[in-house]
């Protein structure tokens, strides 16, 4: 009889990525609501063939290290900053992620976030609740336009792109930046490129989908937040730590900017006594723009995919680091 291949998996996940990994594996589930710590993942990933895990797990050289059986590690995201790419490629591990399958919904909730950061729902919802609703004001809750307003877009990937053909229903006309210019989007959907400061400067919503990377770490800081107009509004549905947080609530408190709104933070999770949670005009939500049933369902499904490539010895579907092929035997 052939022994199953041992994996552990950090947290739950929707069925559609567990069966199959426990259909074809010995599985060892993490079932806390936080995650495993790093003793514990340490202590785990001893005998493991196969770890599939989430952005919260910090899988870095010593963890590898102790996995001495690891043969591929599966995330279940599609940044992988988390990971130490370079210790995996030089382990001979591949390491599978989910690109493409979020895109649709994380746009969509950029642009939630940036309608309700422009007209002021929540401060509107708050407002309700607080009792405070007592006739119609004609001063009241003023919120910016949105239609036809400029549009900055930080990284013109496929979330960036995404983004911009929502902003052409508004009639927004939108700028973006990234490393790669990309003439045939500028073609297709009328966006032109700029450099950053020119697009901070110019913008009225700055909207970040940017990887985050050592150039990329505190893009948005003081000095990016002084360029942006005093009216503007950013939106970050990246990375936290793309936007300096400690900057940003000066900007928000002394008026360099109007507002944000943020699905994701640095520290993550932020705590619930930190200025930004307490502005009024800034709205943080708990990193959820991927958050609909069936997002999620097929990010684990293809999680479960690349896992079990790798143990099967197969390519992964879906690899962050395919230059792992490259390596001699």
């Amino acid at each position: 009889m052939t022994t199953r291949p041992v994996v552990y998996v950090t947290r739950r996940i929707p069925e559609t990525g567990l069966a199959p990994v426990r259909e074809a594996c010995q599985v060892r589930l993490w079932e806390e609501e936080l995650p495993p710590p790093k003793s514990v993942l340490l202590q785990e990933v001893a005998d493991c063939d196969g770890l599939l895990c989430l952005l919260t797990d910090p899988i870095d050289e010593e963890v590898m290290a102790a996995g001495t059986r690891l043969r591929v590690i599966s995330q279940m995201a599609v940044g992988v900053d988390n990971i130490d790419l370079r210790a995996a490629t030089a382990r001979g591990i591949p390491v599978g992620h989910t690109p493409g399958v979020l895109t649709e919904a994380t746009a969509d909730f950029t642009f939630a976030l940036l309608m309700a950061a422009a007209r002021r729902i929540p401060e509107g919802v708050d407002y309700v609740r607080a009792g405070k609703w007592r006739t119609w004001e004609p001063m009241g809750l003023l919120g910016v336009d949105v239609w036809g307003a400029t549009l900055g877009i930080v990284g013109l990937g496929r979330i960036g792109t995404a983004v911009a053909r929502r902003a052409r229903g508004f009639a927004m006309h939108i700028l973006y930046y990234d490393p790669t210019r990309r003439p045939d989007l500028e073609a297709e959907l009328g966006v032109e490129y700029a450099e950053l400061d020119d697009l901070l400067a110019r913008s009225d919503f700055v909207s970040l989908h940017c990887p985050l990377t050592p150039e990329t770490h505190h893009l948005i800081g003081e000095a990016a937040l002084r360029r942006m107009k005093p009216t503007a509004i950013l939106i970050n549905a990246a990375r936290g730590p793309v936007v300096d947080p400690d900057a940003l609530v000066r900007a928000l408190s002394e008026g360099w900017i109007r507002a944000a709104a943020l699905d994701v933070t640095e520290p993550e999770p932020i705590p619930p006594d930190h200025p930004l949670v307490s502005l009024p005009n800034c709205i943080v939500v708990p990193h959820i723009a991927s958050a609909t049933v069936s997002t999620r369902e097929r990010m684990a499904a293809m999680a479960a995919e690349n896992l079990l490539a790798g143990l099967r010895g197969e390519r992964l579907p879906y690899c962050a680091n395919p230059e792992v092929y490259a390596r001699p035997l």
